[in-house]
């Protein structure tokens, strides 16, 4: 008994494993999706292939399009962002006191040069400053910094 997979069978198939990495996107369905659409291609083309060479050859672009992935694409994607490492890009920076903080109000501090794209950031603070004080980063707190006077 010989089973015949005919060529739009693998369309169907590919078209169901990328709507699966839709779902649930984890670039692993992608890869083997695009495979069974190459396969699908190739059934155009050649319609009496074995079952066991479709196989084959959807297994082989599965791999091949995956080794791609994490050797060509993979790598030149990277994080950009200056998120997760605000606290490092802010600590020790110096800046004068424009707004004092008051009872739930905070104070607003500016820098000479813009911080992670702003120059002006709210900020708390432990100890009294006024207006014109030069104060220090010594955390961040959420979205706001923590100052101490400096001397």
């Amino acid at each position: 008994m010989t089973i015949t997979i005919l060529w739009y069978y693998w369309l169907i198939i590919g078209m169901l494993l990328i709507l699966g990495e839709m779902l649930l996107p984890s670039f692993t369905l992608l890869w083997f999706g695009l495979a069974a659409l190459l396969t699908g291609l190739l059934m155009i083309f050649m319609p009496d292939l074995d079952l066991s060479f479709q196989l084959l050859f959807w297994a082989g672009a599965s791999i091949a399009f995956t080794v791609l992935w994490f050797k060509l694409f993979k790598p030149t994607m990277t994080d950009k962002t200056k998120a997760g490492i605000s606290k490092e890009a802010v600590t020790g920076e110096t800046g004068i006191v424009i707004r004092t903080p008051r009872d739930e109000i905070r104070g607003t501090v500016r820098f000479t040069r813009p911080l992670l794209g702003d120059d002006e950031w709210e900020f708390i603070c432990d100890q009294e400053c006024k207006v014109g004080d030069r104060v220090e980063v010594i955390n961040v707190s959420g979205n706001t910094l923590v100052v101490i006077p400096k001397n």
